[in-house]
């Protein structure tokens, strides 16, 4: 780990950057997103407070990298795979952004929370989140092009998908799965989901 304690050395400030999101990341998964404060960071990092206010602006502008860094790992797990066989791609891509949420469930509630976007690093927060969303409708495109799905609009084809998977990881981490497999439930919901769209 990088020691980005005053007198410690010169380090690089992207390596000074990356740190203080560790160890951001280390107090939401540890605390929760409440527990994400410039001096609780600023502890775990081992730096003055000054040193995150210098790099992020405010505790707003280190959320909005934590969130960032989350919607580029979503974005990594739904185009992990990529068979050619377009319906087989789309089952990856919905099974992988379960795992992600799982594996990742204060993350993940962090990034669907539904609070306002934080005021600093908002427009890195909105590409991130939306590059995510776009390797999905990449996705239903090249599944559209090969003739798997019907033909229409990509992006209302990807959102009902969207809408579907979130919907039920949600009520997975939220205990509300009635069934006695999560897993099977989520995978007959992907396969009635493209059947719905073949």
């Amino acid at each position: 780990m990088t020691d980005v304690r005053p007198g410690a050395g010169r380090t690089p400030s992207r390596a000074v950057e990356q740190a203080l999101v560790d160890a951001a990341e280390r107090v939401l998964v540890r605390d929760g997103l409440g527990a994400v404060t410039v001096r609780a960071v600023a502890t775990e990092a081992g730096v003055a407070p000054m040193g995150v206010y210098n790099r992020f602006g405010s505790k707003d502008g280190l959320i909005a990298a934590v969130l960032v860094r989350g919607f580029d790992g979503l974005r990594g797990a739904v185009t992990a795979d990529d068979d050619a066989d377009p319906l087989a791609r789309l089952l990856a891509s919905g099974r992988n952004y379960r795992l992600f949420a799982l594996d990742r469930p204060q993350h993940y509630g962090a990034m669907f929370g539904g609070r306002p976007l934080p005021t600093e690093g908002a427009d890195e927060l909105v590409a991130a989140a939306t590059a995510a969303f776009e390797a999905l409708v990449g996705h239903v495109r090249y599944a559209m092009a090969r003739g798997a799905l019907r033909d229409g609009d990509p992006v209302e084809a990807a959102q009902v998908i969207w809408s579907s998977v979130h919907g039920a990881v949600s009520l997975e981490l939220g205990g509300a799965v009635l069934t006695p497999d999560p897993s099977a439930t989520y995978e007959t919901l992907l396969r009635m989901l493209l059947a719905g769209l073949a």
